[in-house]
This record gives C-alpha cells, sequence and structure tokens, in this order.
C-alpha cells in the first residue's frame, strides 16, 4: 500500500479521535501539530515527507519520528517508509490487523509508538481510534469497545485503575518498557481474553525482540521477525529491515557497523531468549561493582506496594556513587522493600535511601523523567 511518496490511506480504514468525531484524508506533510490529533494523522497519511511535533526543519524525503527524551532532549530520527511498512506486513499476520479490527492508541503521536500504532492501523484497513485527549477514565471505557490496542505500561497502568472491564480486547500491544508482573496481573483480570504482546526496542531500531505467552518474566523475548541479534562483549546488535536511517540534527547513542547497529544496550542470550541488563550509558560502579540501575528499577516494581521506581547514582567519597532508589506506592512498605534490596543486592551496591514520591515525573512518550527524577535527588 505504501509508496516512496508516503504512507497511504486504506480505502476501508476510517479514522476517529476520542469524541467520536470521524476525519477523512486531507491536508499536506511537513512539521504537523500533534493536535488536534485525527487532523494530524490525516496530513500523515497525505503523502510527503514529515515529521509530527519537535523542533527544527522539515524533513526532506522519508519521515522522522522523536526519541522518547528519557535520558534528555528528544532526538529526530530520520526512518525510510520501508522501515516501518516492513512490520506492518509482519503484525498483519501476528494480530490479525486488517479491515474489520478495532484499533485504539493511547498516546500522542509524536510518541513514536503511538504513531506507529496509528498509521499501521490506517495503512492495514483498519478502524483507529485516538484516544490521547481522553482522561484515563474515559480511555478505560473506550477500551471496551476495541480489539487491539498500543500502549506504554504507564499508560495501562492509569487506564487499570479505572476497573472498567474489556471482555472484547483481544490484544494488547505493550511497548517502552516491560510490564511488571502486579500490572501484567490486574490486566489479565479486566481482559481475561487478551493477548499480551511486549516487544523491546529503540526509536531507531523499531522491533528487536517480541515476548509473547512462553516467554521467562526476566527476558524481553526472542527476536522479532525479520530481525538478527548478535552480542559483543554483552552489548547487543541488531541487523534487520527495520532500522533508521539516521539522527536529523544532535546526533544520539545509536552506532552503525558493518550494516549492524547498537543503541548501547547490554544483555545476554539463553535458549533463544534475550535478556537486559541496562543501557551502558546508566551504568554505574558502586564499590568496585558494575550495576545497571535498570536492573533494580525492574525488581522494585516488581515488589508488593512499588508501582514506579527510579534509581538515581549520588556521588560517595568512599564508594564511587552509592545509590538512591525514589519511588512511587506504599510508603508503608519500606522496611519491606529495604530488606529486598539487600537480600538481592548485598549492602554495598543496594540502595542507601528511598525517597517516595507522589507526584511522578513523566515525559509525554510516557517514560520516567530520569532528569527531573536526579534533579530532585542530587539537586
Amino acid at each position: 500500500m505504501a509508496t516512496m511518496k508516503g504512507f497511504q490511506w486504506h480505502p476501508e480504514a476510517r479514522l476517529f479521535d476520542g469524541t467520536g468525531r470521524e476525519y477523512f484524508p486531507g491536508g499536506v506533510g511537513g512539521v504537523i501539530d500533534e493536535r488536534p490529533a485525527g487532523a494530524a494523522l490525516a496530513r500523515v497519511l497525505a503523502g510527503g515527507a514529515f515529521r509530527v511535533g519537535g523542533d527544527g526543519v522539515a524533513p526532506v524525503g522519508g519521515f522522522e519520528t522523536l526519541t522518547s527524551g528519557s535520558s534528555g532532549a528528544p532526538r529526530r530520527v530520520r526512518r525510510s517508509f520501508a522501515s516501518w511498512t516492513e512490520s506492518f506486513r509482519v503484525n498483519s499476520r501476528l494480530f490479525g490487523i486488517g479491515p474489520g479490527m478495532r484499533v485504539a492508541v493511547l498516546g500522542r503521536l509524536s510518541q513514536s509508538l503511538a504513531l506507529y500504532g496509528a498509521v499501521e492501523g490506517m495503512h492495514l484497513g483498519a478502524e483507529v481510534h485516538l484516544l490521547d485527549d481522553l482522561r484515563p477514565d474515559r480511555q478505560a471505557v473506550a477500551l471496551g469497545r476495541v480489539d487491539l490496542v498500543y500502549a506504554t505500561p504507564a499508560q495501562m497502568r492509569l487506564v487499570v485503575e479505572a476497573g472498567m472491564g474489556w471482555t472484547g480486547l483481544r490484544h494488547l500491544v505493550i511497548g517502552g518498557s516491560k510490564l511488571d508482573a502486579g500490572l501484567r496481573a490486574a490486566v489479565l483480570r479486566l481482559a481475561p481474553g487478551v493477548r499480551i504482546a511486549e516487544f523491546y526496542g529503540a526509536a531507531e531500531a523499531s522491533f528487536i525482540t517480541l515476548a509473547g505467552p512462553d516467554c521467562p518474566e526476566a527476558s524481553v523475548g526472542r527476536a522479532y521477525p525479520g530481525v538478527e541479534i548478535r552480542l559483543e562483549a554483552g552489548e547487543v546488535w541488531v541487523k534487520s529491515p527495520y532500522l533508521f536511517k539516521g539522527y536529523a540534527g544532535e546526533p544520539g547513542p545509536a552506532v552503525w557497523r558493518d550494516g549492524w547497529l547498537s543503541v548501547g544496550e547490554i544483555g545476554e542470550m539463553r535458549e533463544g531468549f534475550l535478556y537486559l541488563k541496562g543501557r551502558a550509558g546508566r551504568m554505574v560502579t558502586v564499590a568496585d561493582q558494575n550495576v545497571f540501575p535498570e536492573e533494580i528499577e525492574g525488581f522494585l516494581t516488581g515488589l508488593a506496594g512499588v508501582r514506579q521506581a527510579a534509581v538515581v547514582p549520588v556521588a560517595d567519597a568512599r564508594r564511587g556513587v552509592h545509590l538512591v532508589a525514589v519511588l512511587q506506592g506504599d510508603e508503608a512498605v519500606t522496611a519491606e522493600v529495604q530488606r529486598a534490596l539487600r537480600g538481592r543486592l548485598g549492602t554495598l551496591r543496594a540502595p542507601k535511601r528511598l525517597i517516595w514520591l507522589e507526584d511522578w515525573p513523566v515525559l509525554p512518550s510516557g517514560k520516567t523523567d530520569l532528569a527531573a527524577i536526579a534533579e530532585r535527588v542530587v539537586g
């Protein structure tokens, strides 16, 4: 369906916003405001180079997405149209996306996950619902009328708290980070027939792995169809048809080598499943031991009473650095969390302090704003 001129609006596709207003083809590409979302997506599908949101000049050829900005300002990522349409074909087989299916996205179109899900649905002929302008409780109501939803764990946590049942929801496609065990169980209680598919990827690489029902809890899954993975000294390198062309404007962390791409992730393969430790850029040394904050964050969010977690390094004259865990949840479980951390990591590597926040800082992508968290800890 797609040509070098851009993505195409499938003749059977229909487009609605959260209010139920229907949108029709029209507009031109360029730099597109993300609101109103329906009009923005119509312009994306009108053909030609485009970017939704962000600063900088309009793209020339292909299109641009934005990184999440979790470790700094969002970067502009240059892509070919084929780098997405190749995976549209894969997902049409995996999830049955096509005419007659109702697809919803919860995030803004400046977020690459939401933009991807919306464009894919329209390209394949689905009925697409853009729900980013609704409160989480109203999003929860809308999910009772769709078959598939693209979301991040942070977005799903908010709609789960509304307590609505989604008996008709067939597929939940999660990106951005892993579902913790508690949130997964809550989703399955509300949508007992749903098939949860979690993918690990990056704005620069798109899909890397996909985790289905057979995936070990600690893994991010097997290689997504069409993806090759290799590890060099623990660093994850990938080759696939879905990789980006390069950055526009400021350079970023991704590195090319002989057609392979690395975004600086460290991990290991076991029995065909990829296990991640974290980004090399976030690794710190505590008492002469390498520590990945992401591993500790994943452990913390699996503990009872912990809703969100971020681990921040703080300069320490004796240890080089020590760690501080910033949490959202039930502060009454502080002693239990500290015991669990020391039992898992030992007294030297375990976070030295726990800080509880009521208001959790998040980026427009829904990811934790690590810079804001660090500012609160370090000052």
